[in-house]
């Protein structure tokens, strides 16, 4: 017996009166009753006594629950006291029963022995405890402790006819004298947490086991006082079937019998031709913990299996594997939210038809109907299973009851008579079964666009749900598809594909990678279950980024002398001297002094980029790029993307692997008539560079490579992405360097075929291979050079200052003159201030408008000062002047004045206008100047995700001892509150002040606080970082240009736009809010470094779920070196507080994995953010900043057949412009579109583009197809296309050995005979058309002829096998033939 069922079977309740559960109120009443003692002259020294505790109906004389029965307890007796019971018990119930007539009866038994050894109960008393008073309150819990008095005899006198309500009216009862039991009754509102775990009316005390809830806390053993559920766990069931034995139909027709013989029997009729027919098959799940559903159960409907195989319903067993139709089959799945992983859970089915009556007998209904109506309702079987611990994601198989066995949903159910059956039923005659497949995976949720903007917080918060099983086995995976696609609808016959754990794979790469919505693998959790704080859903990827490559030439000298013969910009040092070309340093030789003592501190950084070649190794998976575009982020500089190159042959593509030239592409198309490559400079001068950044920027070229995104520029396809170290660029003393870099342009490219299963993925301690293949596609050209630059001298400031040992802000002095009011100051060569005084009206702008607004010749113009007068206080200001003129225009109320009275009057009018603007601003004026004396100001310069540290000197200029409350205008900005982070900046910064512990005090608003002694200086420690960074949302990237003359232009680092500046003004205050000092910090934001580049390709509207294993931290450029106490563990922010991204330590020794949560927006969106990890707790400065793009794009699934043609369409909706477009696809080869050219797309239109998919090999395979205007080269929307490719049937094999190393090729020849009796047309095609070509692509053979078809093999470079298929397809391109032959080259 399971443990659901005793827990089932020990929990029975008695349902109320029928009256009572027509009338039932909505809403319960929890209550808790504490049974104290019993005391009394009736008790016996030394007798057991025991408490029982039922729910009566007064009203209609009913018991109903069920009995509670306490634990014995001995009398004993302390004279001059009577004797007493101790029980010390507690009772906890609800009801919805509010009436005056609801009780709970308690009655005392006392246990005595009996001759033979046994024990006899004999009933002492009973008391009656009022629930609810006269209304349908509960009893007024005032009083504490109430004295219950005892009647004589048992309850079961409450069942006597002529009892009365209430009990005082009884004259049959009688009172024991001296006796009663103290109790307390209260109404218990935590109680109502767990309602859906506890019945009504079954009472049960706090020492019982409540499947659902945890222990209680500590030494407290009442879980029912304050109650804690346990964590459920979200379960799926899928593929469900119901088999009836010994088959559907002879089940239901027997049943149908039997249902129209009781028809006919209950309306006393004879055999009317009418009859009873199966309207619908209803399955009720729910889940039940043993007292009761958890949840209303979930109603689904059933279809016979031979009608879904005819309807061609996804996602259901075909007949092939259940077996001749003959099952009940669910269509969708089934989620169950409300599983606990506790043994007394279970999921419960109940199956029930729904019959109908084409007409009626004796004008009578069918038994059961309700008005009238020829309906019915039936329940035929139930189930129940309960989930083993440990047992994972299975088949699972269970034996459907049926019978007058007790059920958990409290309904009567058919029972197959046995004299019908025949014996091959056996067991089984009575029963049947019900199958599914049980799973915790979590399906990838769709999400809407408000949903993306609102972000549910609480599932972002959440982390993934533990597993069923804490140590599940793991299930191969039949499933020919790959990683993330939807099953596809399945014809007659086609058997299911299994969808276990084992089918998930994931992508190890860094800058492509689709992740699609299909079941995650989830980690499994200890033998105690419990949430896990980080858990990775998919297998990680790992963060190795692109090798740095080589500079290795493989062109030949001819090639090169070419190439560098086209005319290319020279590159000329500071004396105007051309550079030599040299080769990169080695990296042992480089030394930091060099650097430092190298008297040209400037460097002119140049980037060259001249040619892009095709890799001799590339295959014809993708056609060649006519015009490419890059894009790639240097240093802090923003990030650049490039006009588009047109790609120009040298030779005329007589080379091998010939490279082309870059030649730049005008706005109108033409090509740039100067001369080729794209040459980029960027100015680093320590004029422009923080304090001490130069060290910064010289650390960054030793350490860091280059990433470059190459893009196709007409269908804006990624082509590959190229690294290059910037080591090369050191000058280590020389006046210019130049170098020439070949650089390999790789893509990544899924393999399907290697699944690397969920458990051992999640396995740390090392990376196993995640199917992904490096395809080098081209080679990129580029020179670097580095031009030094004597430095910039700056007044007061040296060319290379180390940074400030103080951090240290003064607070301001208040000597000398106050700027303010009409009054600008000026720096004096002596050190001193000088202030001249200007007129209001060019200080305040709204004064000028106002002084100048009647009269458009006056003199004065109001300055331009944005932000003083408005756009609309400037109309108001017009609107007023020109009412003023029309009143003076007024000749016949005005009279005429003479010219030096009117200019008399407009003087007055402006003086009394000046005097009025005196004394509104005067206020202002003197409180502005008394804030500036006490206000100090400090320039930060920001870099995402760097805290600035420095510390404030406050001063108490008071006589007496204040506390100072600090309050600051801005979150990015903070106090360091925690001495130990406090002491770890000074130790960043080499600070020597002293740091003080426990200074600050939290007010309740989290605002701290410091004491201040009078005339004392304290430093109060500061700290800012930002993690904002560009906006979230970016547009599609394209060829955005970088403007005239970008292919010179010079890109200066303090000029570049870094952002705007922001203010943040901290206030000191003392009681009362007057403030003793004000701290303006002004933030000027610089670019970041950006060490690696991830693309991630999504469907568009859903969550990406990623994660990214980090590599060891000492191969991290600017790691740390000598790090006490091993290695360090590694934290993550993300710049987007919509995205979750957390990381975990999993031990020592062990790598750790990043998991980020992303809401992709709407096609063709891409959305941008950044990653900060940091070694230290305290996240001071980032040792590697990552940048992520995640590719927002429309999902289409696509089942095919390799080698054969499936067409399909895609449905284009136009813009509200009409726009000239073309659809590219990354695989022309596969994929064909219809238009194949440019074509109109009419404005707010709908347009059908053909799709025909022909893949070369079985398998998952992910498509890309752009639709780009030609005319703007912008990206109007995107697909990913998801291809789930069936291997087709061999029906011949061959094979042949040919020699290898080259040579001519060879001829051969094979036969085909036509199957069909009339003459058919044939087409042929290959899944490796660079080894097979065929002499003919079709031919047409007459009916039972044999035709010879010629192939021609391709020779081979290396030795080894393949296996080429040759498709035979008809007129249709449907496959009516596959030969596979298998070449070994030797």
């Amino acid at each position: 017996m399971s443990e659901w069922e005793r827990s089932f079977q020990r929990n029975v309740v008695l349902p109320p009166h029928c009256q009572r559960r027509r009338t039932r109120r909505p809403g319960s009443t929890a209550f808790r009753c504490v049974l104290k003692y019993l005391e009394g002259a009736a008790l016996t020294q030394g007798a057991e006594y025991q408490l029982r505790l039922s729910l009566f109906d007064a009203t209609y004389h009913h018991f109903f629950g069920r009995t509670w029965r306490s634990s014995r307890r001995a009398a004993r007796a302390a004279p001059p006291r009577p004797a007493r019971a101790a029980f010390n018990e507690t009772v906890y119930f609800h009801t919805s029963l509010n009436h005056p007539g609801i009780a709970a009866v308690v009655e005392v038994v006392a246990t005595a022995g009996k001759g033979d050894g046994g024990s006899q109960h004999l009933s002492c008393g009973f008391g009656l405890i009022p629930l609810f008073g006269n209304g349908s309150e509960a009893t007024d819990p005032a009083a504490e402790d109430r004295a219950l008095k005892l009647y004589h005899g048992t309850p079961r006198a409450l069942l006597h006819p002529r009892f009365q309500d209430p009990v005082e009216k009884n004259k049959y009862l009688t009172v024991m004298e001296k006796s009663h039991l103290q109790y307390a009754l209260k109404t218990h509102q935590p109680l109502e947490t767990i309602f859906h775990l506890l019945p009504e009316n079954l009472l049960v005390s706090g020492l019982q086991t409540i499947p659902g809830l945890l222990p209680a806390h500590g030494d407290a053993s009442d879980c029912l006082q304050k109650p804690r559920l346990m964590k459920p766990v979200t379960c799926y069931l899928e593929r469900l079937s119901v088999r009836l034995y010994p088959s559907l139909e002879e089940f239901e027709e027997e049943l149908l019998d039997l249902l129209n013989s009781d028809r006919l029997l209950q309306a006393n009729a004879a055999p009317d031709g009418d009859g009873v027919a199966v309207r619908e098959r209803r399955l009720h799940v729910g889940v039940h913990n043993g007292l009761r559903f958890v949840q209303a159960p979930q109603v689904a409907v059933l279809v016979p299996e031979a009608e879904v195989v005819r309807g061609g319903c996804p996602g259901v067993p075909g007949s092939g594997a259940r077996g001749a139709g003959q099952a009940l089959v669910l269509r969708s799945r089934i989620q169950l939210s409300e599983m606990v992983p506790h043994p007394a859970f279970g999921v419960c089915f109940q199956l029930e038809y729904v019959f109908c009556s084409s007409g009626r007998a004796g004008g009578k209904a069918l038994p059961g109907s309700a008005h009238g109506e020829t309906a019915d309702i039936r329940s035929v079987r139930w189930a129940v299973w309960s989930p083993v611990l440990g047992a994972g994601e299975a088949e699972v198989v269970l034996p459907l009851r049926g019978g007058a066995c007790r059920g958990p949903c409290q309904t009567l159910v058919y029972r197959t008579p046995t004299s019908g059956r025949s014996s091959r039923q056996g067991k089984h005659v009575e029963s049947g079964t019900v199958q599914f497949y049980v799973s915790t995976d979590s399906e990838e949720h769709l999400v809407t666009a408000a949903e993306i903007l609102r972000k549910d917080k609480d599932e972002s918060e959440k982390p993934p749900t533990p597993s069923l099983s804490p140590q599940a086995p793991l299930r191969m995976a039949a499933s020919p598809r790959g990683p993330g696609l939807s099953a596809p609808a399945r014809g007659r016959g086609q058997p299911p594909a299994r969808r276990g754990r084992g089918s998930r794979q994931e992508g190890g790469i860094t800058h492509l990678e689709a992740d699609l919505g299909s079941p995650d693998p989830e980690p499994r959790a200890g033998d105690q279950l419990r949430a896990l704080p980080f858990a990775p859903l998919q297998v990680p990827i790992a963060a190795v980024g692109l090798q740095a490559g080589s500079s290795r030439t493989l062109l030949s000298r001819a090639s090169l002398a070419r190439l560098h013969a086209a005319g290319f910009p020279e590159i000329l040092d500071h004396n105007q001297e051309p550079v030599e070309i040299s080769e990169p340093v080695d990296p042992a030789s480089f030394s930091p002094r060099l650097e430092e003592a190298d008297p040209l501190q400037g460097n002119e950084i140049i980037l060259q980029f001249l040619a892009f070649g095709r890799d001799a190794q590339d295959g014809v998976e993708g056609t060649w790029p006519r015009t490419i575009f890059l894009t790639f982020q240097f240093y802090r500089f923003p990030p650049v993307t490039t006009p588009r190159l047109q790609l120009v042959s040298t030779d005329g593509g007589l080379a091998a692997v010939p490279a082309q030239l870059l030649v730049r592409v005008n706005k109108d198309g033409t090509l740039d008539t100067g001369p080729p490559g794209l040459q980029l400079k960027y100015m680093v001068d320590p004029a422009f560079l923080r304090p001490g950044e130069q060290r910064w920027f010289v650390r960054y070229l030793a350490e860091h490579s280059l990433q470059i995104d190459v893009w196709d520029g007409d269908s804006l396809l990624l082509v590959g992405s190229a690294a290059v170290k910037l080591e090369p660029l050191l000058r280590q003393g020389r006046a210019a360097v130049r170098t020439h870099h070949e650089l390999e342009v790789a893509t990544t490219e899924y393999e399907p075929d290697v699944t690397v299963m969920g458990r051992e993925a999640l396995r740390h301690g090392a990376l196993r291979p995640l199917g992904v293949r490096v395809a080098v596609r081209g080679r990129l050209h580029l020179c670097l050079a580095n031009i030094g630059h004597p430095c910039e001298e700056t007044p007061g400031q040296p060319p290379s200052l180390p940074p400030p040992r103080s951090r240290v802000v003064p607070a301001p002095d208040g000597a000398g003159s106050i700027p303010a009011g009409g009054w600008i100051s000026l720096n004096a060569a002596v050190g001193g201030r000088v202030s001249r005084a200007r007129r209001l009206a060019e200080v305040d702008g709204e004064l000028a408008a106002a002084l100048c607004g009647r009269r458009p010749e006056a003199r004065l113009a109001p300055p331009a000062v944005p932000g003083e007068a408005t756009a609309a206080r400037r109309r108001k200001l017009r609107r007023m002047a020109l009412v003023r003129q029309r009143e003076d225009a007024g000749g016949e109320r005005t009279p005429q004045l003479s010219g030096w009275q009117e200019q008399r009057a407009r003087h007055l009018r402006d003086l009394q206008i000046i005097d009025a603007y005196r004394e509104r601003v005067k206020g202002e004026s003197i409180s502005r100047m008394l804030s500036q004396a006490i206000t100090a100001t400090h320039t930060v310069h920001a870099v995402l995700g760097t805290a600035e540290f420095f510390e404030f000197a406050l001063k108490n200029p008071y006589g007496v001892q204040h506390t100072v409350t600090i309050e600051v205008d801005h979150p990015e900005l903070s106090v360091i509150l925690d001495p130990r982070e406090w002491r770890h900046f000074k130790e960043l910064t080499k600070s020597v002040t002293p740091v003080e512990e426990e200074m600050f005090h939290l007010r309740d608003d989290l605002r701290p606080q410091v004491y201040l002694r009078p005339k004392e200086t304290v430093r109060i420690p500061f700290k800012y970082q930002t993690f904002s960074a560009d906006p979230a949302v970016v547009v599609a990237q394209g060829p955005a240009g970088l403007g005239a003359g970008a292919d010179a232009a010079t890109r200066s680092l303090g000029k570049s736009g870094a952002g705007q500046t922001k203010h943040i003004q901290v206030s000191f205050q003392v009681s009362g809010g007057k403030p003793i000092a004000l701290l303006r910090v002004k933030v000027e934001p610089q670019p970041h470094v950006v060490d690696q580049t991830f693309r991630f390709y999504h469907p568009e509207l859903t969550f990406l779920k990623k994660t990214i294993r980090l590599p060891p931290w000492h191969t991290l450029p600017g790691a740390p070196v000598g790090m006490p106490g091993g290695e360090p563990e590694m934290f993550v922010r993300c710049s987007d507080p919509d995205i979750i991204c957390e990381t975990k330590n999993m031990g020592p020794g062990e790598p750790q994995d990043i998991f980020l949560k992303v809401a992709g927006g709407p096609s063709p969106q891409i959305k941008k953010f950044f990653v900060a990890i940091y070694t230290d707790a305290w996240l001071a400065a980032p040792i590697q900043i990552w940048q992520f793009y995640l590719h927002s794009l429309q999902r289409l699934d696509v089942s095919c057949t390799a080698g054969q043609l499936s067409r399909l369409s895609l449905l284009l909706r136009g813009t509200p412009a009409p726009r000239r477009v073309q659809a590219f696809t990354s695989h022309p080869q596969e994929l064909e579109v219809d238009p194949d050219g440019t074509f109109l797309l009419p404005a707010n239109g709908i347009q059908d583009l053909y799709l025909g998919v022909r893949p070369r090999r079985a398998g998952s395979r992910f498509i890309y197809l752009n639709l780009v205007d030609v005319e703007s080269h912008q990206l109007v929307s995107s697909w990913l296309l998801c291809l789930s490719c069936r291997q087709p049937l061999i029906s011949k094999a061959f094979e042949i050995s040919l020699p290898a190393g080259g040579g001519r090729g060879c001829n051969k020849r094979i036969t085909y005979t036509n199957p069909y009796p009339s003459p058919r047309l044939y087409f042929l095609c290959t899944n490796r058309p660079d080894l097979l070509q065929f002499k003919e692509d079709s031919f047409e053979v007459a009916g039972g002829e044999v035709y010879t078809i010629g192939l021609r093999f391709a020779p081979s470079q290396g030795a080894g096998e393949e296996e080429i298929l040759i498709h035979i397809n008809d007129h249709e391109d449907k496959n009516e033939e596959t030969f596979c032959v298998k070449v070994i080259y030797q």
